[in-house]
């Protein structure tokens, strides 16, 4: 049976995983043991979430009120409060999803070919409970040795001083807030230290228009070809193997659609805060139709452009395995995966990669006013895309139904009319008899036009669409992980301010957020060329499309009007 507890006072909450209660309320809790002033329990609404021990009272009398916890035994820790630091937390906290920990589609699991022997053992913890502060050591510049260690630590001779002031920068113990997922916080409060080998390491550089990401010095496209139906196991299991046809190789490997799945999966645990492009979504049935196949076909034209245009995402190791690891080598094809999947440079050691051009620092006030810019543009910008999404989709669907119909209506009732004449049986009149009959021809093909018309210039403008609602779904987590980083900055310089922290660690905390908000800015700036490329290109596609689609209708009605003239 449940503890029971009376609230002393109201508590309303501020925070994810927190629960509201009022004064004298009966509340359950699930453990008389606080963890830094917090108890676990439910409310009288069935909310279940965390409540300050301070403003409660456990009761002891087994006649103390009874209380219907109608919670779910399924529920699991939703956040932990910011503003309480626990270096030992971590023990408390809730079981990730299997998909979280290690990048991987739970669903998936196990399978045959290249697919077994999953490890999960890639997942690289935080390390709670280091103390904040210190500098890089290392060259950024790629100048010293291929390999070489940077840490965010201090040493371990900091004085008692630091030691104290390291725990006034409240760590976030929300395990779910994705600054705290993608190793952010982590970095930012200067827990992260690991190895960093010159073909990790990530360049920002200083472009024309901000901070940008270093070109790919030997970029190259990608093919995706002849989409075939293999089986295995006697016939027993089937699939879709694409043909993949990179041109800095020219060698052609087969890869179905779990592998690129997979390569996914891996691609959004590396890199936090670059926006890894949506692969099209999984279908349970219908996956061997020729419509289907074709659909799936060009999304994945379309992501394979984006990574291939993506100065970080073409060159990483796992993406370069994928594109040119032998189909036939199974061997070859495992060592990489585990490789990927125990790669140590994710997580809070992900930024560790990060390069940045040298100079001043930027101006915090000018970084926080583009990402709220940038966020604003991005609401907006998805907005409009749903919008354009639904009105040229009701468009293509008028197309094929509706005005194929009514023009194939005008054209019946053409030859309608030229049937008629021709009862007439005047040998004058078989010429005006056979052009209306044309007329009425003209107008059938002219409504097959419209229904074949948006497989040309509708079906490309929302595919190109769809994928930028993915590009657009990955920003809010992107921007939360720079947010958070400005949170710490802005909370260790106010307790500079106070006296609480020493200048030299407020300053390591600002050079790391420098960092996340240099590659911030870079990712920024690469997804809006890539936009403008983008979308200029479909849209001139789509209204040549049209041009040449109304031509076809004009020169159709040109060769009716013309039968007129010998009539």
């Amino acid at each position: 049976m449940a503890l029971k507890a009376r609230a002393l006072y109201d508590f309303n909450s501020e925070n994810p995983g927190e629960i509201s209660v009022k004064e004298n309320e009966i509340v359950s809790l699930y453990s008389e043991q606080d963890i830094e002033g917090w108890l676990e329990g439910s409310n009288s609404k069935g909310e279940r979430g965390l409540i300050p021990a301070s403003y409660v009272e456990i009761l002891k009398n087994d006649t103390a009120p009874t209380f219907n916890n109608n919670s779910t035994s399924g529920s699991r820790y939703a956040n932990i409060p910011t503003g309480v630091t626990s270096p030992g937390f971590a023990a408390f906290s809730p079981p990730v999803p299997v998909q979280q920990q290690h990048g991987y589609q739970a669903s998936q699991g196990s399978d045959e070919d290249w697919d077994e022997d999953w490890d999960d053992s890639s997942t690289v913890a935080d390390e709670p409970g280091v103390v904040v502060g210190g500098n890089y050591q290392g060259d950024f510049d790629g100048n010293g040795p291929s390999t070489y260690r940077v840490s965010t630590s201090t040493s371990k001779s900091s004085n008692v001083q630091q030691a104290k002031s390291s725990a006034t920068v409240s760590r976030n113990l929300n395990r779910f807030s994705t600054f705290v997922k993608s190793g952010g916080e982590a970095f930012v409060l200067g827990d992260a230290a690991g190895f960093v080998k010159d073909g990790d390491k990530i360049c920002v550089v200083s472009g024309q228009y901000g901070p940008e990401w270093q070109e790919n010095p030997y970029p190259f496209a990608c093919t995706i070809d002849d989409p075939t139906k293999q089986t295995k196991f006697k016939g027993m299991k089937s699939y879709i193997a694409y043909k993949l046809t990179p041109t800095h190789t020219q060698t052609q490997v087969n890869r179905r659609y779990k592998h690129f799945d997979w390569l996914y999966a891996r691609l959004v645990e590396k890199f936090p805060v670059i926006s890894v492009p949506h692969i099209p979504e999984k279908q349970a049935t219908g996956r061997f139709e020729e419509d289907f196949i074709s659909k799936r076909r060009k999304g994945l034209i379309w992501w394979m452009n984006h990574m291939t245009s993506h100065p970080i995402l073409s060159k990483c190791d796992v993406f370069q395995h994928f594109l040119t690891c032998n189909s036939t080598d199974e061997k070859s094809w495992k060592q990489g995966k585990r490789k990927a999947e125990k790669d140590e440079m994710v997580g809070a050691n992900f930024f560790l990669t990060i390069s940045t051009p040298s100079g001043p620092p930027l101006d915090l006030v000018e970084v926080e006013s583009k990402i709220d810019g940038f966020k604003a543009f991005t609401k907006k910008m998805d907005d409009s895309v749903v919008q354009v999404n639904a009105t040229t989709n009701e468009f293509a669907r008028k197309q094929i139904t509706g005005f194929k119909k009514e023009y194939q209506k005008v054209g019946q009732a053409f030859k309608g009319l030229g049937q008629a004449f021709e009862l007439d049986q005047q040998t004058y009149s078989v010429g005006l008899n056979q052009a209306i009959a044309y007329t009425g021809e003209a107008y059938d093909a002219i409504g097959d036009y419209f229904a074949e018309q948006p497989r040309h210039d509708v079906d490309p403008l929302m595919d190109l669409l769809q994928l930028y609602q993915g590009h657009l779904a990955n920003y809010p987590d992107i921007i939360h992980v720079q947010k958070g980083a400005l949170t710490k900055v802005k909370e260790s310089q106010k307790h500079v301010e106070e006296g609480k922290m020493d200048a030299p660690q407020a300053d390591g905390v600002n050079e790391r957020c420098n960092i996340i908000s240099f590659a911030t800015l870079a990712e920024i700036q690469h997804f809006h060329q890539v936009r403008v490329r983008d979308f200029k290109a479909q849209m001139q596609q789509y209204l040549t499309e049209q041009i040449g689609f109304f031509q076809k209708i004009t020169g159709k009605l040109e060769e009716a009007l013309q039968m007129y003239d010998n009539a």
